[in-house]
């Protein structure tokens, strides 16, 4: 009986708590926001899009660190297919790219504010914009058709980066 007790008191504690944390974003407002999917029912019309910077290339960095920003920015993605695929893609062109090459690199994984997007366009199941339709796309694309059928279940290991470039 004690443990009834404790049990319908705790339970009640987390109730309200939870009730207390969510009201104040529940008061004043009528609406549900959620994430329905890609539905051809879909409008839309419920989601919020935060507004991002626009994307500006960067001319002040030498070539070197630019390789070394995109291979961070090419590992920590929003979601965890493009942090191995990107993560993969860098690892075998980045040190081969020319600076024409990591300025469309750069401006293909930084300018869209959406990473399904990124992997989308990859996996051509949705058509890029034609901003984004050049040489690095078509390298991007091709890797991400994986022809020698390796095994692709996480980001590589950084000690590559300590081997001498081939």
């Amino acid at each position: 009986m004690a443990v009834a007790t404790v049990f319908s008191t705790s339970t009640r504690m987390l109730v309200l708590s939870r009730h207390s944390l969510l009201s104040p974003l529940l008061s004043g407002t009528s609406f549900k926001r959620f994430y329905r999917g890609d539905s051809p029912t879909d409008s839309q019309k419920d989601m919020i899009e935060i507004p991002l910077p626009p994307w500006q290339e960067r001319t002040d960095e030498s070539i070197e660190i630019k390789r070394a920003r995109l291979l961070y920015e090419s590992r920590k993605r929003g979601m965890l297919e493009n942090c191995i695929l990107l993560s993969l893609f860098a690892k075998e062109h980045l040190q081969h790219m020319t600076e024409k090459q990591l300025n469309l690199y750069d401006r293909l994984i930084n300018e869209p504010s959406n990473d399904w997007d990124i992997y989308y366009w990859a996996t051509e199941a949705k058509p890029a914009p034609e901003i984004f339709e050049n040489e690095v796309m078509a390298l991007l694309r091709d890797f991400a058709k994986n022809k020698n059928k390796e095994q692709r279940l996480r980001a590589p290991d950084l000690e590559y980066l300590f081997e001498k470039p081939r």
